[in-house]
């Protein structure tokens, strides 16, 4: 631990931005049961309320990858501090449910960016030994952020200005955020790729005290060379690209976030009558998302990346289809059989597709095309955030629960098949031999 005391206070530092997409993506579950008090809405500007932060998302990973491999990995998560910071407090002093959702579009602006910024910047910090651990940091605070922002719903739930003191709380921590950053040093790997080698090489000594950093610099450098070379639409470019946009779709069009969005709501479709029961319950399904987090930082890098593929998928298709049939009377049982379902759902989803994607995504690309690759795939990611999100509670009001949760299930079959076939399994290797044999797997 004191070894290796540099690289994960950096790590935890660079996740913290994780915390604040899964407080800012979590906190509307609970606001809404009471912006619907505050505000007149239908189920379109529900939906635009809740999807909102993921065009925005669209617009700043977009953005992103045209700047941070230009300006670095670490003024990146500067801006990303001050969007947060301001944008909470714009939801909170929101005046209508327009002006909601042009804040609420204002923060994805930071979760666009932060959301491959904070992947990329801990995978180029962490060796291959540590990286699965290390990269799966930052979807750990990603379920902690949701869990905060579940207690923090529950907490004000009763207080006069609720679901506006539920979004100043995001202030808190993007705050913390904008101060603890200037601790961190810029990616050795970006600062390579910038020409800065002596800087590079002070930084991946303290990053990993036991590593020949002269052969780790070379190592780098002879990816530069080869993509400086070779780089044009070949498979080896191609097939990445694949993966990264593929695997985004099978995290987002399960469903994982209609279930982190509107859990307060499904709990009380399904038979929870008053809304502290059904923030009460979603409480109980933040924390569950939250520990098992951890059950993946510990086998994402024994068992590998595949294994828990296959295992969460299996259990994110039952608890899927358990949702569906919770929306049949007969089988509800007062709330029993959604609970257990979710739960199972959550569960399987933390220690799979939640890490593991965002792993996946800051492992396979080039080097010098890594940023801008590593946008394009989670852009991918929030536009099917922003559809899911944006139609959902149209197509609960629509064709029902059954239908909507159903649909989800065949999406997760096809999830296991393209997992199956194109995914490809990176434990053990370096982004430089990942680089180099891609175009194999």
């Amino acid at each position: 631990m004191k070894k290796y005391f540099y690289l994960y206070v950096s790590s935890i530092i660079a996740a913290f931005g994780g915390f604040l997409v899964g407080f800012d993506t979590g906190v509307i579950s609970g606001a809404l049961l009471f912006i619907k008090q505050s505000f007149q809405v239908n189920s379109m500007t529900l939906g635009m309320s809740v999807s909102a932060i993921s065009f925005g998302a669209v617009i700043g990973a977009f953005i992103n990858g045209f700047f941070i491999d230009k300006i670095g990995r670490k003024k990146m998560l500067i801006l990303v501090a001050i969007i947060f910071l301001s944008g909470s407090l714009f939801c909170c002093f929101s005046q209508n449910i327009y002006q909601l959702i042009i804040s609420r579009t204002f923060l994805g602006f930071a979760v666009g960016i932060v959301s491959f910024a904070g992947p990329l910047y801990l995978s180029e910090i962490s060796f291959k030994e540590k990286r699965g651990q290390m990269v799966s940091l930052y979807q750990l605070a990603i379920t902690f952020g949701i869990l905060f922002s579940y207690l923090i719903n529950f907490f004000c739930a009763d207080f006069q200005y609720n679901w506006r003191l539920m979004f100043l709380f995001g202030a808190i921590p993007s705050f913390l955020l904008l101060i603890s950053i200037f601790y961190l040093s810029d990616s050795p790997r970006w600062l390579v790729l910038k020409g800065d080698i002596d800087k590079a090489k002070n930084i991946l000594a303290k990053l990993n005290p036991n590593m020949d950093t002269n052969c780790q610099i070379d190592e780098i450098k002879d990816t530069l060379k080869v993509q400086n070379n070779t780089f044009k639409l070949s498979k080896a470019i191609i097939k990445p690209f694949i993966i990264g946009i593929g695997i985004m779709f099978c995290q987002i069009a399960t469903g994982i976030n209609a279930i982190i969005y509107y859990a307060p709501s499904i709990f009380k479709q399904v038979g929870f009558e008053f809304n502290n029961d059904a923030l009460y319950v979603t409480i109980f399904i933040g924390l569950i998302n939250f520990l098992m987090t951890f059950v993946a930082i510990y086998f994402i890098d024994r068992l590998g990346r595949k294994p828990l593929l296959y295992i969460g998928l299996t259990g994110m298709l039952i608890g899927m289809i358990g949702l569906s049939v919770s929306y049949f009377s007969i089988f509800s049982l007062f709330g029993i059989i959604p609970i257990l379902s979710t739960a199972l759902y959550i569960v399987s989803f933390s220690i799979s597709l939640g890490p593991i994607a965002l792993l996946l995504i800051s492992e396979i690309f080039p080097l010098k095309y890594r940023g801008f690759a590593m946008s394009s795939a989670i852009v991918a990611n929030f536009i099917f955030n922003f559809i899911v999100t944006g139609i959902f509670p149209i197509a609960l009001e629509k064709v029902g629960g059954a239908i909507t949760f159903g649909i989800f299930a065949l999406i997760i079959v096809f999830a296991f098949i393209f997992v199956y076939f194109i995914v490809p399994e990176t434990k053990n290797r370096s982004l430089e031999e990942i680089e180099k044999t891609i175009h194999q797997i």
